[in-house]
């Protein structure tokens, strides 16, 4: 499978996954969300592809959110809640991939990118790493419960109560301190060499031992999966704020929040 937005292509048993978008620092269209969730949900379990690896193209940024004209036809609760309901099937299908799933960050991991490198089984970045969800100082939206129980598994729910709201970023060397990744590469050639390493010795080891740990660990979250959050969702998504912060994104000013 192959588009201009994301490419795919396996070699010699790994999948790679580009997000090629570099103009746009990689940002997200609902299609390339789609095409992702179809790469992962119908990998082979016949030997052919033993893992994944994810990146973006250049070396600014692995992805940077969703495409914010994405959100321009947003007029009513329903928009919001679907968008939401289909992010949410997208992350659990990379969850849910058969085979071990690798993000080799490249810059930039925000919004949607980082949610998708949250998602992966195994994450190394680059030295000019940004990882985060900025979004209290930017589009003023939320993420969902099951987005916040992703990243609370990931961080810690203290460190995701402090990232969010104060609308940081983190940085390769504090990464790397808190497990976030796993190793850092001085440069994006070198990223993607460890990347293959690390592909080459998943690849050596027993398959179903590798399903089951992968599936099992997914179960342990499965329980916020029943938590209704519609209504944190619909607050945001449809507020005057939302509307604010998307037009001042988009027109590189500062947004002018009232909170409502």
């Amino acid at each position: 499978m192959a588009t201009d937005d994301l490419i795919y292509e396996i070699r010699e048993g790994i999948g790679h996954v580009v997000f090629n978008r570099p103009a746009a620092r990689n940002a997200f269209t609902l299609e390339m969300y789609r095409e992702l969730a179809d790469i992962c949900a119908d990998v082979p379990t016949d030997g052919s592809v033993s893992a994944i690896i994810m990146t973006g193209a250049g070396e600014k940024a692995f992805g940077s959110g969703t495409d914010m004209t994405q959100f321009r036809g947003f007029s009513k609760s329903e928009d919001a809640w679907e968008y939401e309901d289909k992010m949410d099937k997208v992350l659990s299908k990379i969850e849910g991939c058969q085979v071990p799933t690798i993000a080799a960050i490249n810059g930039a991991c925000t919004g949607g990118g980082a949610a998708i490198a949250a998602c992966c089984d195994i994450r190394l970045s680059t030295p000019n790493l940004k990882f985060g969800f900025p979004i209290a100082r930017t589009l003023g939206n939320c993420l969902s419960v099951n987005n916040l129980r992703r990243l609370s598994d990931l961080l810690g729910k203290g460190r995701v109560r402090e990232i969010m709201l104060t609308a940081r970023l983190i940085e390769a060397d504090e990464a790397l301190e808190i497990a976030l990744v796993s190793e850092i590469a001085e440069t994006t050639d070198i990223l993607q060499i460890r990347a293959g390493k690390i592909a080459e010795r998943i690849a050596a080891n027993a398959p179903l031992t590798l399903r089951a740990t992968k599936e099992g660990l997914r179960r342990l979250g499965d329980a916020s999966s029943r938590i209704d959050d519609r209504d944190l969702i619909e607050m945001c998504y449809m507020s005057e704020d939302f509307k604010e912060g998307m037009e001042a994104f988009l027109a590189k000013r500062k947004p002018a929040w009232k909170g409502r």
